[in-house]
This record gives C-alpha cells, sequence and structure tokens, in this order.
C-alpha cells in the first residue's frame, strides 16, 4: 500500500518502515525493547539524557552492532545538561529527539554528523521555533500524554495548529495513542507517525516492575491525574501518572508543597543498592522492593485501550498489519462521511 504523503516523508527522512515511534519512557527503555521495535520496522529509542559520555558511545555502538542498517533513535531533555549528546553523534546514532528545550547549536551539530534531529513541542509557537532552529520533524505531545508533558493542549486542538506552522515538515503526534485505531485517526487528521508511550511500557521488554505493568492493564483513562506530585528530582514539570496510594492521600490532605506533604521524606521502594523516597520522580523497576505501587506510575490517556502484556516486536508487528489493512480499506472506499 502507499502511504499518506506526510507519512511517506516521514519513513523517507528516518528510515523506518512503519509510522510507529516508541517513546523514550526513561529507564523503562532498554535495549532489548529498541532492539525489538526496530526489527519489527518501527523506530525505538533510549533515553540518554542522564547517561556519561562513555555509556553513550556503548549503548550507540551496540545498537548500531544489533540493528545494522536499521535505524533508531537516542532522546536527551534540554532541561538537563545532557553529557553524553556528542559522544551519541560521534557513535553515529542516526536520529536524536530533543524535548523540554530548544538548542539550535546542538541542532546543527546533528546535522553536521548526518544524523537526523526531532523536536517535541507543546503548541504552534513552539513548532514555529524548532523548525526556525533547524529540526527535521516535530513531536506534536498533547497533554493526555503519559511522563513529563511540556504543554497543556489536548492533542486534537494541537494537531492541526502545528499543521499550519509545519507545511511540508512531518509531525508526529504523541499523547493518549494506544490503538490502531487511534493511529489510524491521527494519520487521517495529518499526523506523519505517532510516537507511543504508555503501550510500550505494556511490553516483556520494558523495565518496569511487574505489579507496575498489572496496574496498567487494569486502568482507564480516569485513572490517571495530570499533576506535579511527583516532583522530586525534577522540579516544575507536570506529568501524567496513576493514581494511587501517594498521589490520593497528598490530594485528600490538599496538595500541599514541599516539605509538607504526607510521607515526605519515607523510602518507598529500594532498588538496585539506591533508596527512592516518595514524591520522586523515578517509577519502579523489575526489582523494585518496599511498595512500588505507591511510586510515581506514568501513564497516558491511552492506557484504556491496554489489554495485554506482549513482546515488543509481536506489537509492532500486528500494529502496522491492522494500520495498513485500515489505511488500505479507508483508500479503497473514500474517508467516512
Amino acid at each position: 500500500m502507499t502511504y499518506p504523503p506526510p507519512v511517506q516523508r516521514l519513513l523517507a527522512l528516518t528510515g523506518q518502515d512503519l509510522p510507529i515511534i516508541q517513546a523514550p519512557i526513561g529507564s523503562a527503555a532498554t535495549p532489548e525493547l529498541v532492539t525489538a521495535v526496530c526489527r519489527a520496522g518501527g523506530l525505538g529509542g533510549l533515553a540518554l539524557t542522564w547517561s556519561s559520555p562513555d555509556e553513550v558511545t556503548q549503548r550507540v555502538t551496540d545498537l548500531r552492532k544489533a540493528l545494522p542498517g536499521k535505524p533508531f533513535f537516542a532522546n536527551f531533555v534540554l532541561h538537563f545538561p545532557c553529557e553524553g549528546y556528542d559522544a551519541a553523534l560521534d557513535a553515529g546514532v542516526p536520529v536524536v529527539t530533543l524535548s523540554w528545550g530548544l538548542d539550535a547549536a546542538r541542532i546543527a551539530r546533528a546535522h553536521k554528523a548526518g544524523t537526523r534531529v526531532g523536536v517535541q513541542i507543546g503548541n504552534a509557537a513552539g513548532a514555529r521555533r524548532a523548525i526556525d532552529a533547524g529540526a527535521d520533524f516535530l513531536i506534536a505531545q498533547g497533554v493526555e500524554a503519559g511522563g513529563h508533558v511540556q504543554g497543556t493542549t489536548p492533542l486534537a486542538t494541537l494537531l492541526p495548529q502545528v499543521l499550519a506552522v509545519a507545511r511540508d515538515i512531518p509531525v508526529v503526534v504523541a499523547g493518549g495513542i494506544a490503538s490502531p485505531a487511534a493511529i489510524q485517526q491521527a494519520i487521517a487528521a495529518g499526523a506523519a507517525g505517532v510516537m507511543l508511550g504508555t503501550r510500550f511500557l505494556a511490553t516483556h521488554e520494558a523495565a518496569i516492575h511487574p505489579d507496575y505493568k498489572a496496574a496498567l492493564l487494569a486502568a482507564s483513562s480516569g485513572d490517571t491525574a495530570f499533576t506535579n506530585c511527583f516532583d522530586i528530582d525534577w522540579p516544575h514539570a507536570m506529568h501524567r501518572v496513576l493514581r494511587n496510594s501517594t498521589f490520593t492521600t497528598w490530594e485528600a490532605a490538599g496538595s500541599p508543597r514541599p516539605p509538607h506533604r504526607p510521607g515526605e521524606g519515607e523510602i518507598v521502594f529500594r532498588q538496585d543498592g539506591s533508596d527512592y523516597v516518595r514524591y520522586c520522580d523515578m517509577p519502579p523497576g523489575p526489582t523494585a522492593a518496599g511498595d512500588p505501587l505507591g511510586g510515581c506510575l506514568y501513564a497516558g490517556t491511552g492506557v484504556s485501550d491496554l489489554d495485554q502484556i506482549e513482546g515488543a516486536g509481536d506489537l509492532v508487528t500486528r500494529f502496522g498489519a491492522e494500520i495498513r489493512a485500515g489505511l488500505s480499506k479507508t483508500h479503497r472506499e473514500g474517508p467516512t462521511p
């Protein structure tokens, strides 16, 4: 089948086969997850913001060996120093994505290295600035997204505003998308592709606690909250999470500011030799002990569409087949009036 022109432009730009991108999802994104996504035709990526240059070099090198000829990306959150950014370029990362900030000099360095750059934005003004700074594609993040959220606009409102600015620049959308039907709807509205975060948390390869995965399967969109509750280590950044015991206790107390929140300073779980206190922004990993479900449980409103834990490659393959079938049917029959 032939994809719509915006999708074709994205695929030609990045080299991926399907208009599906795995969100970086912080510590939950593993090399195994990225490899599975990319081998199935999507674009997978690692969150390398907090990694040292040596660690970044090793991870990018390992992925290039595991994925010969296939694209993948490294994400950098510009709110933080991103000490490994240049190391990723030197190691030959095919694509980088930037969020929570804009740096034209870093974009220029990426282009000099032959690396494509996607920039996450939350409104039309941000889109204009990103394009002026040299972004190859945009990631329009709606307020429905899980994790840290740059903007406050629902995706259905945001996308047409960004498309009006972007013109021929591909626009990837993120926020509340977790099913083939939602992907087809986004593409029909003009998106070049989608970025899925919460859906990839519900995979075997995602490095989160089993109880967290089970909570995702049991949740609906109404079980998420857009809040600044879990702000330790990343203050002043709004985020979307599952409502849990920590959140509801804090909310019932009147949502007090730190250091006056209920249970402030308590260790909520331990993992990999480190203690994590209540209200920290770290989600519970596979080895978390204590009260993992009292930690930060990122989730977008698309959580309602999660129905199983499966391999990331199987997920991408299944979604890709359903997307192609749906788009082919629409092409044959025309859009629904």
